[in-house]
């Protein structure tokens, strides 16, 4: 392929779905992996008035490297980073109450975006497109059908106020509100919620 064949067949496949891609260094890629010796150049070929181009195949080498690359994904699970993930560990510095609101947005926006998945499986099974080709498309709703479950749970929690450490969550957000500095809002919350904190001092000692 040529690397706008490359581009049209991807986008036409909506790969772009599944793989974060960048279609504008597509070219600059081709070359890294042409470099690298994974692929290289077959033939040049030119359509009309068109400019030549420049047809790419993959090499021996670039094919045992995509069969490691592939077995090593498939095989071993790793730790993925979401925004999400990193957004919940610091949503204590927000208020509760502006949490729980935030979260009720994201549940429509998920449950929005559920509603288009559904129609893009309705689309496959139309068409009667094989279920090899909508694999990750199904791992995709299974991470958002998890995903909507748990924040429906947290809200669930957070609405009721019944989420452990929610007081203490509340508290320090109404101390804040009044202006008290910071180290007193520690003392504060020591002197209140002091065995819900006693694992801070087991750790500090």
């Amino acid at each position: 392929m040529h690397p706008y064949e490359m581009s049209s067949t991807l986008r036409e496949r909506r790969k772009e779905d599944s793989i974060k891609l960048n279609y504008g260094s597509l070219y600059s890629v081709v070359e890294s992996l042409r470099k690298r010796g994974l692929i290289e150049a077959a033939e040049t070929v030119r359509e009309g008035r068109r400019p030549e181009r420049t047809v790419y195949a993959i090499t021996d080498i670039g094919a045992q490297v995509m069969v490691d690359w592939l077995v090593e994904l498939l095989s071993t699970p790793k730790k993925e980073f979401t925004q999400f993930e990193a957004a919940l560990s610091l949503a204590g510095a927000l208020p509760p109450e502006q949490v729980t609101e935030l979260l009720g947005q994201r549940l429509r926006n998920l449950r929005f975006h559920q509603k288009a998945v559904e129609a893009v499986f309705e689309e496959a099974r139309t068409v009667k497109l094989p279920r090899l080709f909508m694999i990750e498309a199904e791992f995709s709703a299974a991470l958002l059908t998890a995903e909507i479950a748990f924040v429906e749970q947290l809200l669930g929690e957070l609405r009721a106020g019944s989420l452990g450490g929610f007081a203490l969550w509340q508290r320090m957000h109404e101390l804040r509100r009044a202006g008290v500095p910071p180290e007193e809002i520690d003392a504060k919350l020591d002197a209140e919620f002091a065995d819900e904190l006693a694992f801070a001092r087991d750790e500090s000692t």
